[in-house]
């Protein structure tokens, strides 16, 4: 009884690709369930097949019978069958293959974040990491590529994943058809934190989402503070970039509107100045092989300065 309750609760969330909530995971979930059916009655005609012998095992089958079960059962049905299944799935295809419609999102993954870029039509663009926010009824195109290992790219809720070579660009288009909040991972083991890479993707109403990026593209909103001057002091700018401020490092996460993010840490952690600080001084016990260091042996009182300007920055 409890297994079946698990098995149906995976059917619906932020991470189920058995509740879409976009048009081309609504077509990989009917392809999905299509092939269920079909598999499914394969499977019972196969035992009914099997009950059946069972039960005339003291009557062996003439030569004729044998040869018209191995034609039909063995070639015939089988075939028509794969060819039906084959035929639906191509009609998918051009669903799946349609273009954009103005926004690109650049994607490059990395051990263990996300870059993100929007290059936007009007040839501005606007950099930032570990979330991605999309308009709801338009066709964004992404373009997916890795620094370092192959990762893979995937919203289950959104589409089918896509794998992220170094060295090379691969396209998705996904179309977004119901607003909310919902999780997106990487699908491709890539070290000792692949399951902490994780990302958090929130499809607004394009209104919402037009505000959002005006917002999004002006500089930090509190360039100045104790919290700045150590971040700086300290060396966090040579990997960092925070608009507004000198620090303008392209190694690591673009943190100019940090606060305003769903989560930390590559969708893994709570947003606010306690788990930053604690991320700051523990980042590698945190995630493993993560190239940040920690920097527990900083004062406390400097890593909660820093902390707290952070999880101001929206």
């Amino acid at each position: 009884m409890i297994l079946p309750l698990l098995l149906l609760a995976g059917c619906s969330g932020v991470q189920s690709a058995l509740d879409p909530a976009g048009q081309e995971a609504r077509v990989v979930a009917r392809l999905f369930w299509v092939m269920l059916l079909a598999g499914t009655a394969i499977w019972l005609a196969m035992m009914a097949l099997a009950f059946h012998a069972a039960r005339r095992r003291a009557q062996p089958w003439s030569e004729r019978g044998a040869v018209r079960l191995i034609l039909w059962g063995g070639a015939v049905v089988p075939t028509l069958i794969l060819a039906a299944l084959l035929v639906f799935g191509l009609g998918l295809m051009p669903t799946l293959r349609a273009p954009g419609q103005g926004l690109r999102i650049e994607v490059q993954g990395e051990q263990f974040w996300w870059r993100v870029r929007y290059a936007l039509p009007d040839g501005r663009s606007l950099t930032t990491a570990n979330e991605i926010r999309l308009p709801r009824g338009q066709r964004s195109e992404f373009l997916l590529t890795a620094q370092d290992v192959i990762h893979s790219f995937w919203i289950p809720v959104l589409g089918g994943k896509m794998d992220m070579i170094p060295g090379a660009t691969n396209r998705l288009v996904l179309e977004p058809e119901k607003t909310g909040l919902f999780r997106g991972v990487c699908a491709e083991f890539c070290g000792s934190s692949h399951a902490l890479m994780a990302f958090s993707v929130e499809v607004m109403e394009p209104e919402a989402f037009e505000a959002w990026l005006a917002a999004e593209m002006a500089p930090a909103a509190t360039p100045r503070g104790e919290g700045a001057a150590l971040f700086l002091a300290r060396g966090c700018g040579a990997c960092h970039t925070v608009r507004g401020t000198a620090a303008a490092g392209r190694i690591g996460p673009d943190l100019t509107h940090l606060a305003g993010r769903h989560s930390l840490g590559a969708g893994i952690l709570p947003n606010d100045a306690a788990t930053i600080d604690r991320f700051i001084r523990e980042v590698d016990r945190i995630k493993p092989s993560a190239r940040m260091p920690g920097f527990a042996m900083l004062p406390p009182a400097e890593t909660a300065a820093i902390a707290g300007w952070l999880g101001s920055l929206r």
